[in-house]
């Protein structure tokens, strides 16, 4: 189930505010310019489908992204059980960082947790299968795909390049709860 929870970003420990509600979700990231919604697939596709037919089954939805925010390359990244260093991959997107163009995610399959620094908050939104985030550029934020992370996300982007950090040094990130925490994961 998605999660929203919202911290100061100087009170690591005490959330100002925690929710499952879709809506309530959904509303106060919009208040804060990030756009959240929840698709369903056009059609049914395998688990082992290739990206075209996992494209295919959302096409609607991701034309309708590509139109509204002018991007250009649509891919679909995977993380499974057999992907190689995925403690090196978790860490890459641990430390808070800002893009110069939208960061926009739609799982597929899976779940990852993105942290959003905006005006003196922080909010910590586990988004899992069917949710679409579309974090505005230059916003600062960091991502945790979890200690074993198993996701399919769609991927938009305006560069070429892909996946381009311009990483604040803060050190922020280190601070807040884990995606065990977002998850509702005991810590062993």
């Amino acid at each position: 189930m998605s999660r929203l929870t919202v911290f100061s970003d100087t009170a690591p420990d005490t959330p100002v505010m925690d929710t499952t509600s879709f809506d309530e979700i959904a509303d106060t990231l919009k208040g804060i310019g990030v756009r959240f919604e929840r698709w369903e697939a056009g059609k049914a596709f395998a688990a082992d489908a290739s990206d075209a037919d996992v494209l295919d089954a959302y096409n609607a939805d991701v034309k309708r992204i590509c139109d509204e925010g002018g991007y250009q390359t649509v891919d679909i990244i995977r993380v499974t059980e057999e992907t190689p260093n995925k403690d090196v991959i978790r860490a890459k997107f641990l430390d808070e960082h800002t893009h110069s163009e939208d960061e926009v995610r739609f799982f597929v399959e899976g779940a990852g947790v993105f942290y959003l620094r905006i005006g003196g908050k922080v909010y910590m939104t586990l988004c899992e299968k069917a949710d679409l985030i579309s974090v505005p550029a230059n916003t600062t934020h960091w991502f945790d795909m979890g200690p074993d992370a198993r996701l399919a996300a769609i991927r938009f982007f305006n560069n070429q390049e892909g996946w381009v950090p311009n990483f604040t040094e803060s050190g922020i990130s280190k601070n807040f709860p884990t995606f065990e925490y977002a998850a509702g994961i005991a810590a062993e």
